[in-house]
C-alpha cells in the first residue's frame, strides 16, 4: 500500500502520480468586474482635471465655455458698448455749437451774465438780448433750448448739461444754431463741476444693460 493512501481505505482508493491537489481561493469575476470599473472612473477624472487646468493656465476665454444664454448676453453686452461708443463720438465738443442767448424775463442783464459764462466754458456765442416776441414773458420755467430737429441727439444734448431742468424745442430753421431762452425760475447756470461731470458722462457713456441682455 503506498504511504499516499489514507488508512482504513484497504487499498481500495489509490493516490498515484506526483502531483498533489492544492486548495485554490475561488475567483470572484464581479470583484474585477467592479475594480475595473473603478480603475476607469479614476482615470476619466484624472483626465478631465488634467483638461481643466489646461484651460486655467492657459488663458481660454470664458466665454468659449458659456452657456447659449451668457453668450448673447456678453454679445448684447458689447454690441450696447459699441453703439454707446458710437453715439459718444457723434456729439460736438462745446466749441463747435454756437448759442444765441435770449432773456425772456423782466429782469435785466441775464442774457449778457449767462452769454460771458459759456463763453468761458468753451462755447461760441451768437446773439445775445431779449427773447423773440413768441417766448418774451411767456416762459415759466427755468430756460427753454430750441434748435432744429437735427440738434436733439447731438448739440442740444451737450448745451442741456449747463442748464437743469431746460426744456428742449425744436423749429424750423435751417441753420445749426441754438437758442437758449432765459426762463422766469432762471438763477444760474449748472455749476461748472456739476455741468463738466454731465458732459464726461455723455462723451464716456456706461450703457445699461436691455432687457435681452439680462443674465
Amino acid at each position: 500500500m503506498s504511504m499516499l493512501t489514507p488508512p482504513g481505505m484497504g487499498g481500495k482508493y489509490r493516490i498515484t502520480g506526483d502531483r498533489y491537489p492544492r486548495m485554490r481561493r475561488p475567483r470572484h469575476r464581479r470583484r474585477i468586474v467592479l475594480s475595473l470599473a473603478a480603475t476607469a472612473c479614476v482615470l476619466g477624472l484624472a483626465a478631465w482635471g488634467s483638461l481643466q487646468l489646461i484651460d486655467v493656465f492657459g488663458g481660454r476665454s470664458d466665454t468659449a465655455h458659456a452657456a447659449p444664454g451668457e453668450r448673447r448676453c456678453t454679445a448684447s453686452a458689447k454690441a450696447g458698448t459699441a453703439q454707446a461708443h458710437d453715439a459718444a463720438r457723434k456729439l460736438p465738443a462745446p466749441g463747435a455749437l454756437t448759442v444765441n442767448v435770449f432773456n425772456a424775463t423782466p429782469r435785466s442783464g441775464l442774457a449778457k451774465r449767462t452769454a460771458d459764462e459759456l463763453e468761458k466754458r468753451g462755447f461760441k456765442i451768437g446773439k445775445v438780448g431779449n427773447a423773440p416776441a413768441a417766448y418774451d414773458k411767456k416762459v415759466k420755467g427755468a430756460g427753454i433750448l430750441l434748435g432744429p430737429a437735427a440738434a436733439v441727439q447731438g448739440p442740444m444734448k451737450v448745451l442741456s448739461t449747463q442748464l437743469a431742468g431746460a426744456q428742449q424745442k425744436t423749429d424750423a430753421r435751417k441753420g445749426a444754431d441754438l437758442d437758449l431762452i432765459i426762463g422766469d425760475t432762471f438763477k444760474d447756470l449748472t455749476a461748472p463741476q456739476a455741468a463738466a461731470k454731465s458732459l464726461a458722462l455723455l462723451t464716456h457713456p456706461s450703457p445699461a444693460p436691455s432687457d435681452d441682455a439680462k443674465c
